[in-house]
This record gives structure tokens, C-alpha cells and sequence, in this order.
């Protein structure tokens, strides 16, 4: 029998969900903190709106129903991933400034190495279920997942033309690791989270193997499509780069 609540709350039955929100003052206070603080120190004008979207975004991915979905759906919290580190994730790396000396080759494959390590290990069965039964794995799950995304997406986005092979190579390894990980949740054979298999998944007309499976295509599919769409976005800026040279 589990006796502490998961940090967003017991699963919800979908008539009562859109009452669900978290309404967490620290967390509705940190979020203000981080977003006021980017939006002051983010210069021109444009990387101050893309940095006010990334925040709302993250606040709405923590403070609106889909927090409470998560403890009842798989694909739920997985969904919550993909919004903050497809969504959120890029347009507050977009906003960051860059910091002297974190231009090297060294500083990208960190990056990538830290979201991969996270990715892999929050998405362990033991791990997973872990974060349902304390508020503090809970965070450093989002924490970690979050902030390495973050990182990631500013080696990504933020580079000299001079390494854009580098930031391609970068870019294929994480999408095809997390096309891996999506592959291997949406084919597994049976459930894998304890958790999931208490959560009523059947009040939401699925399987806890239908949630699961569901969970892999989200995180299969995306993935792919917005790491395509940072190797064509490096690609074009390497061009130009290239065409002003010859122009010069």
C-alpha cells in the first residue's frame, strides 16, 4: 500500500481533472524568479519574448492539469517531458547569453552526454517510480531532465558556423538515442512501472501497456522532427556563413 502521495497529487478520474491544478506557491515562485531574472538579463528584444515563452510554457507544464494527469497516465508524463524539453527547453536556450570559453568542442558533448545520462535513468523503472514516492526525486528528475535540455539546446542553437559538424554529429546522437528509448517503450512486450500498473489506467480506456506504448510514440516521434529541424537550421546558417565569405 502506498501511503504518500505523488507530488501532483492522487490520479485523477477524467471528470474531475480540469479542477486539478497545481497551485504550488514555491514552484509559482521560483518560476517568476527564473523567468523575471531571463527576461532582465536577455538582450535584444527578441530573445526577451522567446525567453517569456519558454518560461510560460514550463509554468504550464507544471501548473496546469497535465501535473496531475502524470501520476495516472505514463504517456501523460511523458508528454510533460516533451513539452519542456521540445518546447521549452530550445526557446529558453535561444535566450541565454553565452559564457566565455564555453564556445569548445568540450562544453557541446558534455551537454549531450548529461541529457542522455538523464533521459535514460529517469525513464528506468525503479527510478521512475521513485519520483511517485518523494517530492525530492521528483524534482531532481525535472531538475536534471530540464536543465540538461536546456543546455543541450543552447549548444545547439548558439554556435560559430566552424563547428556545425560537430553540433550535427551532437544533434543525431540525441535524437537517435531518444528514438531509441521511445522504440523500446513503444514495443516492450509488458508494462515495465510498478507504479503505472496502480494508477487506474483503465479510467482513461487504456492498458497500462496501451499508456506506455502511447508514451514511446511521444517521445519517438517529436524528438525527431525538432532535432531535423536543428540540423537543417545549422546547415542554412553554415551557407550564409559560407556565402559571405565568397562575397566578401
Amino acid at each position: 500500500m502506498i501511503e504518500q502521495l505523488p507530488y501532483c497529487g492522487s490520479a485523477p478520474v477524467p471528470g474531475e481533472l480540469l479542477s486539478r491544478f497545481n497551485l504550488d506557491p514555491v514552484l509559482i515562485v521560483v518560476l517568476l524568479i527564473f523567468a523575471t531574472s531571463h527576461h532582465i538579463t536577455a538582450d535584444p528584444t527578441r530573445a526577451r519574448v522567446s525567453a517569456a515563452a519558454g518560461w510560460g510554457i514550463a509554468a504550464a507544464a507544471f501548473i496546469s492539469p497535465l501535473c496531475a494527469l502524470s501520476s495516472a497516465l505514463f504517456s501523460a508524463r511523458v508528454g510533460q517531458h516533451m513539452i519542456l524539453l521540445l518546447v521549452a527547453a530550445p526557446l529558453i536556450a535561444r535566450a541565454l547569453p553565452r559564457m566565455p570559453g564555453c564556445q569548445g568542442t568540450w562544453s557541446l558533448w558534455a551537454s549531450a552526454g548529461a541529457f542522455f545520462v538523464a533521459l535514460w535513468f529517469w525513464h528506468m523503472p525503479g527510478p521512475y517510480d521513485a519520483t511517485f514516492t518523494s517530492t525530492a526525486v521528483y524534482w531532481w528528475m525535472h531538475v536534471t531532465l530540464f536543465g540538461s535540455g536546456i543546455l543541450l539546446w543552447r549548444e545547439l542553437l548558439q554556435h560559430r558556423p566552424a563547428r556545425t559538424i560537430d553540433v550535427l554529429a551532437a544533434g543525431a546522437l540525441t535524437s537517435m538515442q531518444m528514438g531509441l528509448l521511445g522504440a523500446v517503450l513503444t514495443f516492450a512486450r509488458r508494462p515495465l512501472y510498478f507504479w503505472h500498473l496502480l494508477s487506474a489506467t483503465t479510467a482513461w480506456d487504456l492498458t497500462p501497456l496501451q499508456d506506455q506504448q502511447l508514451g514511446g510514440v511521444f517521445m519517438w516521434v517529436p524528438g525527431i522532427l525538432l532535432f531535423l529541424w536543428a540540423a537543417i537550421r545549422s546547415l542554412d546558417r553554415l551557407w550564409s556563413a559560407l556565402e559571405g565569405v565568397k562575397t566578401a
